[in-house]
């Protein structure tokens, strides 16, 4: 088996350009159209095969540490080649396109309880790549533009002949001098070394409708990360985190709280304001109202996310009993005592309270 590297000419700590410089150099000698003589051709193959290897930085640590040749050794007639062969392979496909789609982003976003009820708009800065403004996504020097790849003419595709079991076959690869292809960048665009995309800070404007939830997932289209080579950005998707509040919880559309009800009030009844999103707004306490007891205000919740109108609010009262009496006080409450004596403390029936588990934002 010859050693690739003395194939190419090059020393085993050759970097990947000094490789590729080699490659290049006896490929222009030995490409068959060039030089159709026999010992050419079979010379051709051999430093190919050794490219193939040592330009992949897995494939030459693998054969560095004397691993297996993943190309089949010696140019032969690997497994990917008998496949090519029956299905197509000595057909010609093409250069492909330098220009890929980009990565898709994820960010999330810090909502309050407030900003979900009417929706918001929302600019942020994020890191992602952009289009190099320098060349344009064309990966170019200014004033320069890519050539013709002079190994495969453009094709994209190096073609060989293959004595195998069968006969001669014509199997296609990569171009090894331009990646597939077609064409090679003489002088890369120094501001993205080639990429035709840099990293920046980007502020995007992010209009947040009303009515989302906690968790919830928004896409928006082409907002994500640019692809190499000037290629179509991939998506943004925006997660939903809502702050929980210090007043205000939320079930589904309704929006709740509690309120500190004096005994007092509980039993007489009393007109009162609150403060909600939308402003001051009056509820009435009608006497004898019990702890647990909810009151309904229409329309002051969360706006819905699909379709119109909004949730309403669902006050529930609480009972305070007075702890600190002066002595008139305590007076007066023996005095009703009194009058009440067909009151008494007993157990009653269970039941949870409206909002026990429903506080969270």
């Amino acid at each position: 088996m010859s050693d690739h590297y003395e194939v190419l000419g090059v020393d085993r700590g050759a970097s990947e350009d000094q490789i590729k410089k080699a490659y290049r150099k006896l490929a222009r000698e030995l490409h068959p159209d060039i030089n159709p003589a026999p010992e050419a051709q079979e010379r051709f193959k051999l430093v190919t095969h050794a490219y193939e290897v040592l330009s992949d930085s897995d494939s030459r640590r693998n054969y560095d540490n004397g691993g297996n040749d993943p190309f089949g050794g010696n140019g032969g007639f690997g497994f990917g080649d008998i496949f090519d062969t029956f299905f197509g392979g000595g057909q010609q496909r093409g250069p492909r396109s330098r220009a890929e789609r980009g990565q898709d982003a994820l960010i999330r976003v810090d909502l309050t309880l407030e900003e979900v009820v009417f929706g918001v708009d929302k600019s942020i800065e994020i890191d992602t790549a952009i289009l190099c403004s320098t060349c344009s996504g064309s990966c170019c020097r200014p004033g320069t533009s890519p050539t013709v790849c002079d190994i495969c003419r453009g094709a994209g595709q190096i073609q060989r002949q293959v004595r195998s079991l069968l006969g001669n076959v014509v199997t296609s690869q990569p171009c090894g001098a331009c990646r597939g292809f077609g064409q090679i960048i003489p002088e890369p665009c120094l501001d993205c070394r080639g990429q035709g995309r840099v990293r920046a800070r980007r502020t995007i404007d992010l209009k947040i409708p009303a009515g989302v939830e906690d968790g919830l997932r928004l896409q928006l289209s082409g907002q994500g990360e640019v692809g190499f080579a000037g290629g179509p950005s991939g998506d943004l998707y925006v997660d939903m985190s809502v702050k929980p509040h210090d007043t205000f919880g939320r079930l589904a559309d309704d929006l709740t709280c509690t309120v500190d009800v004096p005994l007092h009030d509980a039993v007489l009844g009393a007109l009162t304001s609150i403060a909600t999103f939308d402003g001051e707004v009056e509820i009435e306490i009608e006497p004898g109202q019990q702890t647990g007891d909810v009151l309904t205000v229409r329309g002051k919740g969360v706006t819905h996310l699909r379709g119109s109108g909004r949730g309403d609010l669902k006050v529930s009262i609480q009972v305070t009993t007075p702890v600190k009496l002066d002595s008139k006080q305590k007076e007066l409450f023996r005095s009703l005592a009194k009058l009440r004596k067909a009151d008494s403390i007993k157990l009653v029936k269970h039941t949870s309270g409206f909002f026990s588990s429903k506080r969270k934002g």
